[in-house]
């Protein structure tokens, strides 16, 4: 199975668990992304203090595409979640990690997996500031 792991996650992230669940004894190279809120923005006036995901019903079966889309004609294995909820400043809003037996392809695989994220994924993120203000985000991760 390419696709280990593909799940949308109100509790915090393991990037272990993502790197355990691709693991094989094929793989010579373990690519890994995780993406953290930050406390800046370019469009924030304040510091971000926090970002609140929201995601449609059916963003699992999405994430699950996008993981087997990135994967397909390789041997990749990988494991992807996206964060729910409202998460602050160092908390980790995406995790994956692929495994391959090159490390070309899984650098490539999981920089795919991230684009698609950001391009394809039904999930809204508000983004609140220090000050109290907060603004919508749109499509993507």
């Amino acid at each position: 199975m390419t696709v280990r792991l593909a799940r949308m996650s109100e509790t915090p992230l393991s990037l272990d668990e993502h790197v355990t669940a691709v693991e094989s004894t094929t793989a010579g190279a373990v690519t890994t992304f995780v993406g953290r809120v930050r406390d800046h923005d370019p469009d924030a006036t304040d510091l971000v203090v926090a970002l609140e995901y929201s995601a449609h019903p059916d963003a699992e079966q999405t994430l699950a595409r996008i993981a087997t889309d990135a994967a397909k004609g390789t041997d990749a294995l990988v494991a992807v979640s996206h964060r729910t909820g409202r998460l602050v400043v160092g908390d980790a809003a995406v995790v994956i990690a692929v495994a391959s037996a090159h490390r070309d392809e899984a650098f490539v695989v999981c920089r795919e997996v991230l684009e698609a994220i950001k391009r394809d994924l039904p999930v809204w993120k508000r983004q609140i500031e220090a000050d109290g203000t907060s603004a919508w985000k749109g499509l993507g991760g």
